[in-house]
């Protein structure tokens, strides 16, 4: 059977379904030679290209979805490449075969905390779609006068310049003087919303980390600019969530624990390794330009 060729270039990890529709919009996705076009369908054992880069196209039951869990730190871009060389969510994330992996959605560069990666786009589009619902929860410290009247007018609605929001729950976490923690949820993503959601009321964000997406949280012993690839009853979670056909194969071993002290240095070790090799980069490119 064909199927539109956004959703089987996302299904391939070259992007999400929306990313994919932009590429083939802008003419630069051929298949068997030709131009494609918007609405094209394929039966997957054509030739596609990006660009002119040969696409491999794997049946659906031959790839199987990975999904990763990354523990975002700010000052990070949810960007490919940065033009102004700032580091990227990508820059340590392991290499795929034959795919690539897709953000689902976005943090901005000031948020940190649980960004989720898959090499599966279709997947990544129905987590992100607002019509599948999928909770998101935030830590948040916001600075300012809060009151009773401020809550129950984020939790009813307020109008901001891409429409209604709201927060779907509250919750006091705790705080000195005029800094105060929150969690907050929200059944959306749109840019920046929770930010602007307090903005709306007079007070500032002065942190914001996500700590949870549909009912998973982000382990805690998951050091900063970490991943960890979850197992198949993590990622059938996922895809049952959004209406997709169970996963049954897995990268992940069964037996396999969980973060532990060990495992959680050792990624931390890593990561040390990785900042300083970046750093060391950025100085010999900063050496090149004088």
């Amino acid at each position: 059977m064909s199927e539109k060729l956004q959703k089987v270039l996302a299904r391939a990890g070259q992007g999400s379904r929306r990313e994919m529709e932009t590429v083939i919009s802008a003419g630069r996705v051929s298949v068997d030679g030709k131009v494609a076009y918007l609405g094209d369908r394929v039966e997957g054992n054509e030739q596609i290209r990006i660009d002119g880069h040969q696409v491999k196209i794997a049946a659906v039951e031959e790839q199987a979805c990975r999904v990763l869990v990354y523990n975002k730190p700010e000052g990070e871009m949810c960007t490919r490449k940065d033009p102004e060389g700032r580091p990227t969510v990508f820059d340590r994330l392991p290499r795929i075969d034959g795919s690539r992996w897709v953000a689902v959605g976005r943090l901005d560069i000031n948020t940190s905390g649980m960004l989720i990666f898959t090499n599966d786009g279709e997947l990544a589009n129905r987590l992100m779609h607002p019509s599948h619902e999928v909770e998101r929860e935030y830590a948040v410290r916001v600075f300012g006068e809060i009151n009773e009247a401020m809550l129950q007018t984020l939790r009813h609605g307020v109008k901001l310049e891409d429409g209604m929001a709201k927060f779907d729950k509250i919750t006091y976490k705790g705080g000195e003087g005029r800094n105060h923690w929150f969690h907050v949820v929200l059944s959306e993503g749109r840019n920046r919303e929770v930010r602007r959601l307090w903005e709306s009321q007079d007070v500032q964000v002065s942190r914001l980390i996500r700590v949870r997406y549909g009912d998973l949280a982000m382990e805690r012993r998951l050091p900063l600019g970490g991943w960890v690839e979850l197992g198949l009853k993590d990622v059938n979670y996922y895809r049952k969530l959004v209406k997709l056909p169970v996963e049954t194969q897995s990268k992940v071993k069964v037996d396999e624990k969980k973060i532990d002290n060990n495992k959680s240095r050792k990624i931390r070790k890593n990561v040390k390794k990785h900042q300083q090799r970046m750093t060391q980069g950025a100085q010999q490119t900063r050496r090149k330009k004088r």
